[in-house]
């Protein structure tokens, strides 16, 4: 939902729209979180994955091969979005945009570090690996972030093509890292960050006191809020080029708290609210992400967008969005009910 009102709204209210309304704002404010989210949520179920085939028995290369193929084919599947973008956007995309680095392309080499880091980490009993690759999690994130900062500005990668280096700091055809794009720094912390949590859920501790496990995560993410801030305003200052809302750890630890508090407001409300019972869109839509990411861009910023971009007031592009998200629960449902009729039909 979040991604559809950040797309909606940038692509299709024009310029004077944007300008008077407060609604672009917040809309903005609520679009720094849908990336976070899908990367996030990756390394949870990344470890929800690696946790049960390790309680299987299976062999840690075989898990490793298993998740880090699942990775190679979300970052084959991001490249194979970009050329689908070229094509339906031709003549007027530039044939740089084929080698831009977006949220599935980073998505997908995430998921294949995380394999690598599983497997590093997966040697001996489950519980002990769990322990470690927990840690191995967090320690990650940690790097990524404070590496971040240098390699955006005193120790870019200029020696790599850019097609290269993008991938490290989002540089793209440019001299300076763009903020809209999605390379490993920081971006990948985020997935090693899910990857921890997702362990500290199998957790002994949080498998006999579940309710408390997630209160401890909301906890963490308050305080992680209140560290950013803290530490924002704090006359110390490790790097020579400060930028809190792009590249710096602080900045990154504020979202990750906010991800941590969102994890236990969704808890609660599956756990003690009205998720489900009946039917829940939300869900629903959760359970085809993927395919209404892909899909949802074309007619919002592609060739066949459903409104004009550039020139629609905010509440004609409050009533794309509704289209949009209705055309979208639509095909989600679909989507699901086919696989139904398949199953059905093979039996």
């Amino acid at each position: 939902m979040l991604m559809f009102q950040t797309h909606c709204y940038d692509s299709w209210m024009s310029p004077e729209a944007k300008k008077s309304s407060s609604l672009i704002a917040w809309s903005r404010l609520g679009g720094t979180l849908p990336a976070p989210l899908f990367i996030f949520l990756a390394g949870v179920s990344f470890a929800l994955v690696t946790e049960k085939l390790r309680e299987k028995g299976i062999e840690r290369g075989a898990i490793a091969k298993q998740t880090i193929l699942r990775g190679a084919e979300i970052f084959g599947m991001g490249l194979l979005f970009r050329v689908q973008e070229f094509a339906l956007g031709y003549p007027w995309s530039p044939r740089t945009d084929l080698l831009r680095v977006d949220v599935l392309n980073i998505l997908g080499l995430s998921m294949m570090l995380m394999g690598v880091l599983c497997w590093l980490t997966g040697d001996g009993a489950v519980a002990a690996a769990r322990i470690r690759t927990l840690v191995a999690g967090v320690f990650a994130a940690v790097t990524v972030a404070m590496a971040t900062p240098p390699l955006w500005t005193t120790h870019q990668p200029r020696f790599l093509p850019w097609p290269l280096e993008s991938y490290i700091n989002g540089v793209h055809v440019f001299k300076e890292p763009q903020p809209w794009l999605f390379p490993l720094f920081p971006w990948s912390a985020f997935a090693f960050a899910g990857l921890a949590v997702g362990f500290f859920l199998f957790s002994d501790f949080a498998k006999r006191n579940e309710g408390l496990a997630f209160a401890a995560l909301g906890g963490t993410g308050i305080a992680a809020c209140y560290l950013s801030m803290l530490f924002d305003s704090s006359r110390v200052r490790l790097y020579a080029v400060y930028d809190y809302w792009h590249s710096n750890p602080n900045f990154l630890l504020m979202r990750c708290g906010i991800l941590l508090i969102i994890l236990f407001l969704v808890y609660g409300w599956c756990r003690w609210g009205l998720a489900q019972k009946g039917f829940s869109p939300i869900i629903q839509l959760g359970n085809t992400s993927l395919l209404v990411y892909w899909v949802h861009i074309e007619f919002v910023y592609g060739r066949f967008s459903i409104l004009p971009k550039g020139q629609c007031s905010a509440l004609k592009a409050t009533g794309g969005l509704i289209t949009i998200f209705l055309a979208m629960l639509a095909l989600s449902l679909l989507r699901t009910n086919w696989k139904k009729w398949q199953v059905r039909a093979s039996q």
